[in-house]
């Protein structure tokens, strides 16, 4: 209690160690969180003047761009008008060129005067009659020829005048953009003064903000020592607060064991001894004022005396009701074991003879379908041999299935080995033959010709006509071949006589062939 007590003297003066160090903790994480607001706003005013900076650069750089531009679009617009004004003076020139000829060309009603005086001297010179048509006809020609021509010179003049006067306005609108270009090229003039201006005041006041980040930064290492001192006092003092609280939490952990033993010896001294501990020392013969015997021997004369009375046992009253009914039920187990037993062995019968029944009926089946196949092959192949053989084991119930085949002019072998003609026949050859010993109402044959010549679906259309003969099979062929199409009773084809709308097509070949015939 005593220690418990200058602990908790301690834990007191712990504590207030602690709330001074919360309190100087407090304190520089506020100054902390200042100078982190300082140094905050000074980057982002940093921030703000070089974003400001890279605007202004950017928009500098535009500015030339945009000079340099209207620059070239200037002096392409000097050619242009130096070309109009050019094409302007030879048009001019043209044009005057054009009215000389037009008044150089005689009039058309002069000659025809000429023409209607030859006429009349015509009778009196029937010699020169050609001459005067020949005369005539050309004075015609030229006469049209410069009428198209005075057209045409009408048309250009008129042309040379549009022209002009687009060029008229063309010049209009490059002086009036030369003089905007003018007045920008003077406002960009002015704009580097003020944009070096603006430059100045943003270094000055990005030097402004490198100072008060200085000055933030020196207050925040001293404020972050400050913390790192408390820190420290804080965690030394929280040390000594869990090693007091640990002292406690041990002492009143004792404390509450030894109430509890104490408990626990009362409890145990009522339930067995039906009396108080302080009786203990008059019913065991001990003085309080003497020593009390050796532990250790006491608690093994106490645990041999407990096992020599629980070796006696309480008496049981209905042994023998309960040896009646295990007998009963060892009786009962043992009845249904020798039932399990027997079911198991009949069982065991039934399998084996289920087992030899199904192995006869095997062999019995694969004679035949190999009898078929043997043949079948033969037939397909018109000649060789081919035979079924069960492999890797005795019992043809667990046995495997191989197919040895020797086609004409070829050695024995497994299916594997041969060419992919060989391989559908002797595949069709099987499965002809597996129908002949049990027959199917219906059997899909899908493109199993594919990969056969002629002589080949031959031979298969004329197995196929025979099988469909001899048993109630029918078969359903899907095939491209030719052929095999052209043997078979009766064709089904889809068709899309318009674009999407498909329509299914059924052709009758054996009513086809019989109106053949008829017509």
């Amino acid at each position: 209690r005593n220690r418990l007590a200058e602990l908790r003297g301690q834990l007191t003066d712990r504590r207030r160690e602690a709330a001074a160090a919360e309190a100087a903790r407090d304190q520089a994480r506020e100054a902390e969180g200042r100078a982190r607001d300082e140094e905050r706003r000074a980057r982002q005013a940093v921030s703000e003047a070089e974003t400001a900076l890279d605007a202004i650069r950017d928009r500098l750089a535009a500015i030339k761009e945009r000079v340099l531009q209207h620059t070239n679009k200037l002096a392409q617009l000097e050619d242009a008008r130096t070309a109009n004004a050019t094409d302007l003076a030879d048009a001019e020139a043209a044009l005057v060129a054009t009215e000389g000829e037009l008044a150089a060309t005689p009039a058309p009603e002069a000659e025809r005067r000429e023409i209607e005086t030859g006429r009349t001297e015509l009778a009196e010179r029937r010699t020169h009659q050609v001459e005067c048509r020949t005369r005539r006809d050309g004075l015609e020609r030229q006469a049209r020829a410069r009428s198209e021509r005075l057209l045409a010179i009408a048309d250009e003049l008129n042309s040379w005048e549009r022209r002009a006067a687009e060029s008229g306005r063309q010049l209009e609108q490059l002086d009036e953009r030369r003089g905007r270009l003018t007045e920008e090229l003077q406002e960009l003039d002015a704009q580097p003064a003020a944009i070096e201006e603006k430059r100045a005041a943003l270094l000055e006041a990005l030097t402004q903000s490198g100072e008060r980040r200085g000055v933030a930064a020196d207050a925040l290492q001293t404020a972050e020592n400050a913390l790192r001192e408390a820190d420290g006092l804080l965690r030394d003092a929280e040390a000594a607060l869990a090693k007091a609280r640990e002292n406690r939490v041990r002492a009143e952990g004792a404390v509450e064991q030894g109430t509890q033993a104490l408990a626990s010896v009362a409890e145990r001294a009522a339930d067995k001894l039906q009396c108080q501990p302080e009786q203990l020392f008059d019913i065991a013969g001990l003085e309080i004022d003497k020593p009390l015997p050796e532990l250790e021997a006491t608690e093994r004369k106490v645990e041999r005396l407990v096992r020599e009375r629980e070796t006696m046992g309480p008496v049981n009253l209905r042994a023998e009701v309960e040896a009646e009914e295990l007998q009963a039920q060892i009786d009962t187990l043992g009845s249904e074991r020798d039932d399990l037993i027997a079911a198991i062995e009949k069982l065991r019968q039934g399998i084996s003879e289920l087992n030899r029944e199904g192995r006869a009926r095997l062999v019995a089946s694969f004679k035949e379908v190999d009898k078929h196949f043997q043949d079948l092959f033969v037939r397909l192949f018109g000649g060789g041999r081919a035979h079924l053989a069960l492999t890797e084991s005795d019992d043809p119930l667990d046995a495997g299935l191989e197919i040895m085949a020797s086609p004409p002019g070829k050695k024995l072998q497994v299916l594997s080995l041969l060419s992919g003609g060989e391989q559908a026949l002797t595949a069709l050859s099987l499965l002809f033959a597996v129908f002949l010993t049990n027959p199917a109402p219906i059997c899909v044959l899908d493109e199993v010709d594919a990969p056969l010549d002629d002589a080949n679906v031959d031979r298969f259309c004329k197995l196929l006509e025979e099988m469909t003969a001899s048993n109630r099979t029918r078969f359903l062929v899907i095939t491209h071949h030719r052929m095999t199409m052209a043997r078979m009773d009766r064709l089904f084809g889809v068709t899309m006589a318009e674009r999407g709308v498909s329509q299914l097509v059924s052709v009758d070949l054996q009513r086809a062939e019989e109106l053949r015939d008829i017509a």
